[in-house]
């Protein structure tokens, strides 16, 4: 999540302190990734640095304001423009969790893989209620809009984790099967043997 540009974005539209930073960034994502003050002075300090946004005074109450510089707002349009990279993909603490789980003895990943479904499944039926309260409280502002988009990203990603972990569930089966069928071939091959000495020795 680049909340660097996140805050550009929001800065673009014209000087503001962290408060009202983190509550917008906030109401425009539902809260889905939520900010604490010191993270967002943080980044805020980090910008400056770069010459992103600068100091822009302070008000009667003390509030220190920022706005984004003529750097800042092409680093933004930059971002706007090029597409997020797959290359280097975040890590995925339930893909981490599973690939430690098949290589450690003793653990149940069957058990695993089941206990996330229903954890996803549960996550799914909670987005797509609150969905559908968002399309009924929809007053056609960007901020609903914003809300929306958000929302169904993550129907969408949660509905691929199900179908993911349904293939988990399958290959577990598959890898299984193929281990008791290596198992079992030592077993059978002795007899096999055996009988082709024999008829050797039968035509001696």
């Amino acid at each position: 999540m680049s909340i660097r540009h996140g805050l550009l974005a929001l800065l673009d539209q014209g000087p503001r302190y962290g408060y009202q930073l983190r509550s917008e960034f906030e109401a425009r994502t539902g809260a889905t990734w939520p900010l604490n003050v010191g993270q967002v002075y943080t980044t805020l300090g980090r910008l400056e640095r770069d010459g992103l946004v600068e100091s822009a005074g302070e008000d009667d109450e003390g509030h220190q304001f920022y706005a984004v510089t003529d750097e800042g707002r092409t680093e933004l349009r930059r971002w706007f423009d090029t597409p997020v990279p797959r290359t280097n993909p975040p890590r995925d603490e339930l893909a981490i969790k599973l690939a430690m789980a098949v290589t450690i003895p003793g653990v149940d990943v069957a058990a695993v893989v089941q206990g996330q479904r229903r954890h996803s499944m549960k996550a799914l039926q909670d987005y797509t209620r609150l969905k559908g309260r968002a399309l009924a409280a929809d007053t056609g502002s960007g901020g609903d809009l914003a809300w929306l988009l958000v929302l169904e990203q993550l129907i969408f990603q949660t509905e691929a984790e199900i179908r993911w972990l349904d293939h988990c569930e399958s290959r577990l089966g598959q890898h299984a099967e193929r281990q008791a069928a290596a198992t079992a071939e030592p077993a059978a091959a002795p007899p096999a043997r055996r009988t082709v000495k024999s008829r050797a020795r039968g035509r001696l």
